[in-house]
């Protein structure tokens, strides 16, 4: 079993806070035989007027490391490749990279995180580890 990111709790309690009910921790998808994902939460959220739900799959990070860019490289592989099992599995389902308050406005406003969310279309949730809120959706 893969280790939970070190947030992953204050991500939890603010999509709870928000009215989301966590369906999956972790939400596992099998791919075909051999591959198994495992993004950190799997969430959904009762919308009144539409009369229907809206599905989320929420993929977590801490961004501790020295080197953001690393994190950034290894968190944007991840991502994709679940995107891409989500849309085969549960088209249904939007996924959001979670990140840290600090990690968005350091590193986040960089020109390479920014050029490189807006071509992978990388959705983020950015949550504040303190008062475990969810600060901003980025879609």
């Amino acid at each position: 079993m893969s280790a939970r990111d070190r947030y992953h709790n204050a991500v939890k309690v603010a999509l709870l806070k928000e009215q989301w009910t966590i369906t999956d921790d972790p939400l596992r998808l099998k791919f075909e035989d051999k591959d198994e994902v495992r993004i950190d939460l799997g969430a959904e959220q009762l919308l009144a007027a539409q009369k229907g739900t809206q599905k989320i799959a929420v993929e977590i990070k801490s961004f501790l490391s020295e080197s953001a860019l690393f994190d950034y490289h290894a968190a944007l592989g991840q991502f994709l490749n679940y995107r891409l099992v989500l849309e085969t599995l549960e088209p249904e389902r939007v996924l959001y990279l979670a990140v840290p308050l600090k990690a968005y406005e350091e590193f986040f406003q960089r020109p390479l995180a920014i050029a490189s969310v807006q071509k992978y279309a990388v959705k983020l949730l950015i949550y504040d580890v303190l008062t475990e809120v969810i600060v901003q959706w980025r879609n």
